[in-house]
């Protein structure tokens, strides 16, 4: 019986230690090496075969939804289980938008958490039952044209809603003034609005804070 070989990527040793020690003694999976950022992880299926990454989404380096979306585009037939303690419809977008297979939140069973990777390694899609019904509780105008943020720009969107300026920003990303007020731009046109309380009443509304 051939075995799904999984790749765990989490910046914390006690995620890694639990879910290896949860996954030892199901005989058709085996943890095959881990990560702690996406980079490493992209490094590691380029050698390693792996058949469902568990991917967490705050890591240092490489967050989980841009190595979802690089590991998709170079290795489509990688699956996918992003493990993560958010639960925003803002970070659910952002994932299925990178294609990730499935979604569940780090206060899973194991049963929960086998199911899961051998739904997706067969090819379906799987969420946890908490982010099934944040999904049918939202909007679903909001979800017809879902706005695509880069990730330098959701770094500026939220320390421009913890209220700092554009100088205060460019200190804390390392990055100009100019190059600042050029992404405060470009979220202002994508949401649709004039000025930064608008961004900031369009944020909360939307689910991009918590």
């Amino acid at each position: 019986m051939s075995q799904i070989k999984i790749l765990l990527v989490d910046d914390h040793n006690i995620i890694i230690n639990g879910l290896r020690s949860l996954l030892e003694d199901v005989d058709d999976i085996i943890v095959v090496s881990h990560a702690t950022n996406g980079h490493k992880a992209l490094e590691i299926v380029k050698s390693v075969t792996v058949d469902v990454v568990l991917m967490d989404i705050d890591m240092p380096g490489m967050n989980g939804i841009e190595a979802t979306k690089i590991m998709k585009e170079q290795y489509p037939h990688i699956k996918i289980l992003i493990l993560t303690v958010h639960h925003e419809n803002s970070f659910i977008r952002n994932l299925m938008l990178a294609g990730a297979d499935g979604y569940l939140l780090k206060n899973l069973s194991k049963d929960d958490l086998i199911n899961a990777i051998k739904k997706i390694y067969n090819g379906h899609k799987y969420f946890s039952s908490d982010i099934t019904m944040s999904l049918l509780n939202s909007n679903p105008e909001k979800q017809d044209k879902p706005i695509q943020f880069t990730l330098r720009e959701m770094d500026v969107l939220m320390l421009l809603i913890d209220g700092l300026t554009n100088k205060e920003i460019g200190k804390t990303l390392f990055i100009s003034h100019k190059t600042v007020d050029k992404h405060r731009t470009s979220l202002m046109k994508k949401a649709g609005v004039n000025n930064i309380a608008g961004l900031v009443k369009f944020a909360i509304k939307n689910g991009y804070t918590d």
